[in-house]
This record gives structure tokens, sequence and C-alpha cells, in this order.
């Protein structure tokens, strides 16, 4: 199985939808105790807000 890349969205919650899917598909794919190799990237959004209000 290869890795995947995964970039979180504006904030954790929304990342889960993706997260879960991908690995849902998995498990229906292959079956048993296997999930997803995924490597995941997520922001801070803290920081992006403060960005947008900087302007």
């Amino acid at each position: 199985m290869k890795t995947i890349g995964l970039l979180g969205g504006m904030s954790w919650e929304s990342t889960i939808p993706y997260y879960r899917l991908i690995n849902e598909g998995i498990k229906q794919r292959l079956g048993g105790l296997h999930s997803a190799q995924v490597l995941l990237h997520s922001v801070d959004f803290h920081e992006i807000e403060e960005c947008q209000r900087r302007g």
C-alpha cells in the first residue's frame, strides 16, 4: 500500500470526514484491521485568522 498525503482543512474538525472516508474505503476494500497509510498535515487556524484580520 502506498502512503498518501492529506492537507487538513481550515480546522481539524473539517479534516475528520476526509480521514474517515479514506479509511472506510480501505476497510471495505481490504477488510480486517487494515487502515490507510496517511501523512497528515494540519495548520493552526489561529495563524490563518490573524493574517486575514491584518489584511
